[in-house]
């Protein structure tokens, strides 16, 4: 007589669907990023297809050289490349000294700068627009590079700070106070412990970033009257109105402006895992 079947452990059974559900999610924002590639190297001037076209016949390459011939797009790039290689730097800064003195203070004031960072967060950016150009233009600040990097020297957004405050909270207290001991000071103790215990927190806070000021458009559209000055977001507007029509050149400035920061979370992506915010904890 045969045995009956094995049942599927209830753990093993969580992992699995967890699994099946995480492919489920990633396929959701994978799929239209594999299909905005499989466009931009359609032939331009074709009539769009009547289905979902996976891989165009045949791939047109040049599509994306033709991109730096209709507009700068290699000085757009660049410009951008100087907005993020100042701002993600300053926002780390001054995003991790914000709530490494948050996580400093007694409970009661640690609560109520949390709850005011909060209320920041539920502040629409539209309403800051007037005041901030009206600020820049007394500074003189209009159409140079300053206005876009400015907020960084705020840390950029208080989510960053908040998400820096709960990671040097869960730090133990002893750490510090046997470093105030042996005569370290604040910025000393910044750097040398709350820091590299941090790197997953680093880690993510650079992504975010670096996606928040590579894919600016409102600022710079603002802010700048320079066309070489131009950052890429509004260098792929301008392409826009040259050409509403030809979808395989917009398709491939998607694809030139979304492939920096798909990559740099891919190369990143283990910190995002529980695995690898509990090693940052833990100082590997």
């Amino acid at each position: 007589m045969s045995s009956p079947p094995r049942r599927l452990p209830a753990r093993g059974l969580a992992r699995l669907l967890h699994q099946l559900a995480s492919i489920a999610v990633a396929l959701v924002f994978f799929v239209p990023l594999l299909w905005v590639a499989g466009f931009s190297l359609r032939q331009t001037g074709l009539p769009p297809p009547t289905t979902i076209e996976w891989l165009p016949r045949p791939l047109v390459w040049s599509n994306y050289a033709r991109l730096f011939q209709i507009v700068p797009l290699g000085w757009y790039i660049l410009n951008s490349l100087m907005v993020v290689a100042l701002a993600v730097p300053a926002t780390l800064v001054v995003a991790s000294w914000a709530g490494f003195a948050m996580a400093q203070l007694p409970e009661r004031a640690r609560r109520r700068l949390s709850a005011l960072a909060i209320l920041l967060l539920m502040v629409p950016m539209a309403s800051l627009w007037l005041t901030r150009y009206v600020l820049f233009t007394y500074l003189g600040l209009i159409d140079t590079i300053w206005p876009l990097i400015a907020p960084a020297l705020m840390g950029s957004s208080p989510f960053f700070v908040l998400l820096f405050y709960w990671t040097f909270r869960r730090i133990p207290s002893e750490l510090f106070e046997s470093a105030r001991l042996d005569g370290a000071g604040a910025l000393t103790i910044w750097a040398k412990i709350a820091m590299p215990l941090a790197r997953p927190t680093i880690v993510v806070v650079t992504v975010l970033a670096f996606s928040l000021y590579w894919s600016d458009y409102v600022s710079p559209l603002l802010y700048l009257k320079s066309e070489s000055r131009y950052t890429l977001p509004v260098g792929l507007a301008l392409l826009q109105q040259m050409d509403r029509t030809s979808w395989p050149l917009l398709m491939a400035g998607a694809v030139v402006i979304t492939a920096p920061v798909v990559l740099l979370f891919l190369l990143v992506q283990r910190y995002f895992w529980p695995e690898g915010r509990q090693g940052g904890l833990s100082g590997r």
